[in-house]
């Protein structure tokens, strides 16, 4: 029994983990790269193995980084069985699309720029196209429930357990029997944390040999929830109060509905303005925020509470929902408004165009509620750049800028500490999805247990 690293080793993107045993090959995850131009490049790379012999693909949760290069892995090949839960393939398919779209755009882009060279020959081509994206959701299996085991094939079973991190999102204990000989591999995804809105706070994981675990955060704690979305009300109020616009970059799913069910409860408990307007400018979000409401099973109480009042947890009167492009491009004459759009890292969507009209404004304020990778437009804004580029245009940043820690869908150090706690003292313990520093510094804090922090394609016997 052998595990590989093939993305999220020493880095937070590209999660990729391959599992060989009894002649089969299980892939965990197979995401995108995110960030700067050599992370674009990683994803046209091989994967580090053969795409067309892997049997089965586990995926976590339907996040860009851990679903987004499945398109390509079909398209070199991969004809397996994706198993997930059913919120985790429609937020996947709705994830995979999009990042098509935006390949085949990009790609556009990149030769219309290129014919007005001399001498242009070479055509940019997308990594994967819209059709790979479709045909890939044809092999998606639907797991019966969390907690449920699912036999892959005779002595190897998968059972997925609520992660607590995004809708669907799990934790995958794969157990594998062969010749009188059981081992428990335990793959946590990405966690959440306990207390926050609309989702379950993480199941308790089983006992596990072996663990594979998540590291983003953990060399620190967030601030806790009750005092950001405090916060999150007072970036609101003082910047509206000067009419100025609030810029909040959103990741789609979780995070932009996390939002509008805090932005209804500080409207409905007067501690926002009854006349607020908020715009959420993002096709993918408005889409997602309809996949939540067709699966209330993963809603927690306190949802499911705001249901039975007869409310919808998504929705306020001053919300605006803004699909077209062109109302989009209206929105530069605004102000004193929310205006919630993607990407959260700010490397696509259209929170750029919103960033180039309003960063070198005083009045206005950028708001942060999730994480940077290294390398992103978020990031040098958040380190504190003094100016940055935006769209092809440099951009002074005057706006008032605001990181709010407490919304993060990861646990932080603490979250983590316990939910491995729970893991039964595995043998092993591989660490990934996490920058170097916070990986050591999560490192020196486990106990009872070999730490191993792999590097990019190292594989181990099990």
């Amino acid at each position: 029994m052998r595990i590989a690293f093939h993305g999220a080793a020493r880095n937070v993107t590209g999660s990729c983990h391959l599992i060989e045993c009894l002649g089969k090959r299980i892939l965990i995850d197979c995401g995108l790269y995110q960030g700067n131009r050599e992370m674009d490049e990683e994803n046209r790379n091989n994967f580090g193995f053969d795409p067309a012999a892997i049997d089965f693909l586990l995926l976590t949760h339907g996040h860009l980084d851990h679903c987004g290069r499945i398109p390509l892995l079909s398209r070199r090949g991969f004809k397996g069985k994706i198993i997930t839960t059913a919120a985790t393939r429609e937020l996947a398919r709705l994830v995979m699309l999009d990042s098509a779209r935006i390949q085949e755009e990009e790609a556009r882009y990149q030769n219309y720029k290129a014919s007005k060279r001399k001498n242009w020959r070479d055509l940019a081509e997308p990594l994967y196209n819209t059709l790979d994206a479709l045909n890939c959701l044809d092999t998606f299996v639907d797991i019966a429930a969390f907690a449920k085991p699912y036999d892959l094939c005779p002595g190897i079973r998968a059972t997925f357990y609520d992660a607590g991190h995004i809708l669907g999102s799990a934790c995958i204990l794969l157990e594998v029997e062969e010749a009188g000989t059981s081992r428990r591999v335990l793959f946590s995804g990405d966690l959440g944390y306990n207390g926050r809105a609309i989702i379950p706070d993480p199941a308790t994981p089983p006992h596990a040999d072996t663990v594979i675990m998540e590291s983003t955060y953990g060399d620190r704690l967030h601030k806790t929830l009750e005092p950001s979305i405090e916060e999150l009300y007072q970036a609101i109020n003082t910047t509206i109060a000067r009419n100025g616009n609030v810029l909040i970059p959103s990741f789609a799913l979780e995070r932009s509905q996390e939002l509008l069910y805090y932005l209804r409860e500080g409207i409905e408990q007067n501690k926002l303005p009854r006349n607020l307007q908020v715009f959420l400018d993002s096709p993918m979000a408005i889409s997602a925020t309809q996949i939540f409401r067709r699966h209330r099973e993963c809603f927690d109480e306190e949802t499911w509470a705001v249901l039975a009042s007869g409310k919808d947890p998504f929705e306020f009167p001053g919300l605006q929902i803004i699909r077209d492009a062109a109302e989009s491009m209206a929105l530069k004459h605004m102000q004193g408004v929310v205006i919630i759009a993607g990407s959260g890292m700010c490397t696509g969507g259209r929170i750029r165009h919103h960033l180039r009209h309003n960063l070198w404004r005083p009045e206005a304020s950028v708001v942060f509620v999730g994480y940077a990778a290294a390398g992103t437009l978020a990031r040098q804004i958040i380190e504190g750049a003094g100016e940055v580029r935006v769209l092809q245009e440099e951009v002074e940043v005057n706006a008032e800028i605001y990181t709010i820690g407490g919304f993060s869908a990861h646990a932080d150090q603490q979250e983590l500490l316990n939910w491995f706690a729970q893991t039964g003292n595995p043998a092993r313990t591989f660490l990934v999805h996490g920058e170097a520093k916070a990986m050591q510094v999560l490192a020196g804090l486990l106990n009872n247990t070999k730490i191993v922090m792999p590097n990019l394609h190292e594989s181990f016997e099990l």
